[in-house]
């Protein structure tokens, strides 16, 4: 295999989560903090994609940090009940790349419950470790301390990892951090996020077996 490990964004590079569960959560938040100001689906992927979720929440629609506290349990209360499914062919992907020796550890801005709930509800194999939004916020990426974190303790060398990710925080963490990152490009056709994500990356897949090919080429 290319790579050792696997370092794994988790909504809308793992799971269908964006357009099945975070919207509709963000969209009856917004009914209820700001009554009025509504968005689209696809301006919802833009925001986050560019300036970040944090950015549209504090800078543009001005939430102050109670509201964005209600956001945040509103968010919870919902994904309670909302489960996303996993993108065709990530089942398969990462137990063929486990079952030949790698390793999947996930960096995310869900919560780490969350994920391991949708990693069960998907069958996918269990991550070695997991950082997800409980870290404090100095600490969530694009902060590289999830990344140095995870080669310091699973022994790795920095070209051992491979950082997968749709959104531009993961992207500018790996580089950061001096690690290769893919652009993960299934989630979504919005053409401006993915002419800009290209050339930030080390490799940008449009498909989940481009994501295989790459990873075990040559066998």
């Amino acid at each position: 295999m290319k790579y050792k490990c696997l370092i794994l964004d988790h909504d809308d590079t793992i799971v269908d989560s964006t357009r099945t569960v975070n919207f509709p959560a963000f969209l009856d938040s917004l009914s209820k903090l700001r009554p009025g100001v509504t968005m689209t689906c696809e301006d919802y992927f833009k925001y986050n994609y560019k300036p970040g979720f944090t950015a549209l929440c504090f800078d543009i629609l001005k939430f102050s940090e109670e509201e964005m506290h209600i956001q945040e349990n509103n968010w919870q209360s919902y994904i309670r009940d909302h489960a996303p499914v996993s993108f065709d062919g990530i089942h398969d992907l990462l137990w063929r790349y486990v079952n030949e020796g790698g390793t999947i550890c996930v960096i995310s801005h869900s919560m780490k419950h969350t994920i391991i709930r949708d990693y069960k509800n998907n069958d996918l194999p269990e991550p070695s470790i997991i950082y997800g939004w409980e870290l404090p916020p100095e600490k969530r990426k694009p902060s590289t301390w999830p990344v140095e974190s995870i080669i310091k303790e699973l022994h790795l060398n920095k070209e051992d990892v491979l950082l997968v990710d749709d959104l531009l925080p993961g992207v500018q963490m790996a580089r950061d951090a001096h690690i290769d990152a893919c652009g993960a490009g299934w989630a979504h056709d919005i053409k401006e996020i993915k002419e800009d994500i290209k050339t930030k990356c080390t490799y940008y897949v449009e498909s989940v077996k481009e994501l295989e090919d790459l990873l075990f080429e040559g066998e």
